[in-house]
């Protein structure tokens, strides 16, 4: 990855919904050589994907959580289910395994308080392996979806 590749990655993360035709004349390449490098910018990975970033109040996602998760034993399989249980959750927007302790620390958003109760009752207590589970309410967003330093 070169200096105009990364100019081409600061451009997209700015508006990812710019024509080839824009990007080109943004980074200085003429249209063929930008397309072609968006390319395989995508196809190396470096892209994951293109998709618009919705405000969760205006789709009534009011509360936010972050659940730290502490283990009883892990083990592979532990793991694994463990993981998939957490990806069928469709109110855990992001989810990160940590070294130490906790073990992992997913973020939950539900409309609010007796959602995220039902969730945390049914669901969340049901996750494989899970030792102890303690939630910490997000007071409020100071840096979010922050672009890379590219």
């Amino acid at each position: 990855m070169d200096a105009l590749d990364r100019k081409i990655l600061a451009e997209l993360q700015k508006d990812g919904r710019l024509s080839v035709t824009e990007l080109a004349e943004r980074v200085g390449l003429s249209l063929s050589p930008c397309h072609r490098r968006v390319r395989a910018l995508e196809t190396s990975g470096a892209i994951r994907a293109y998709r618009a970033q919705i405000n969760p109040a205006s789709v009534g996602l009011e509360f936010s959580s972050l659940v730290f998760v502490t283990f009883r034993d892990i083990t592979q399989s532990v793991l694994r289910a463990f993981e998939e249980a957490v990806i069928a959750i469709s109110e855990i927007t992001e989810a990160r395994r940590l070294f130490g302790d906790p073990d992992f620390m997913p973020e939950v958003m539900t409309k609010d308080l007796p959602a995220y109760q039902q969730l945390y009752d049914d669901r969340l207590t049901a996750l494989p392996g899970v030792q102890r589970l303690t939630s910490t309410l997000i007071m409020k967003d100071v840096v979010r979806d922050r672009m890379f330093p590219l």
